[in-house]
């Protein structure tokens, strides 16, 4: 992805936009009372999603601190450097939607600040290119 591409990131539950441009669901589990019609999803990419152990830690820390948050994105990212073939296809398909408009990623989470997907997109701004 080149450096001046906006990364949106947006809660699943939100009415689809003509500015989402491909919007991605970045979550391992199907978002409950959301219809794949409505999602309107370009992929559901659940390989960068992280594992549920990781998620289920994140999730059950105290008041999900500021040290939980940087454990949970350093663990992620982590993933995601050793991922794979796998998630290189996965971020093969992001690449190529990027070089046609703009990219939205989506979740379930009802943090708006701390969910994976906010730390997907820091991963992949900051990843080289």
């Amino acid at each position: 992805m080149t450096k001046s591409l906006t990364i949106a990131v947006k809660r699943i539950y939100d009415a689809p936009e003509a500015k989402d441009g491909a919007r991605f669901l970045v979550d391992r589990l199907w978002p409950r009372g959301v219809s794949k019609e409505k999602a309107a999803l370009t992929a559901w990419l659940k390989i960068l999603s992280p594992s549920d152990a990781m998620r289920e830690e994140f999730h059950h820390a105290t008041a999900q601190s500021d040290a939980a948050w940087a454990a949970f994105r350093n663990e992620y990212f982590a993933a995601l450097d050793a991922g794979g073939d796998a998630v290189a296809a996965a971020l093969a398909e992001l690449d190529a939607a990027a070089k046609t408009g703009p990219v939205t990623l989506l979740y379930a989470a009802k943090d708006e600040a701390r969910n994976n997907a906010v730390a997907l997109r820091e991963w992949l701004e900051r990843r080289p290119k």
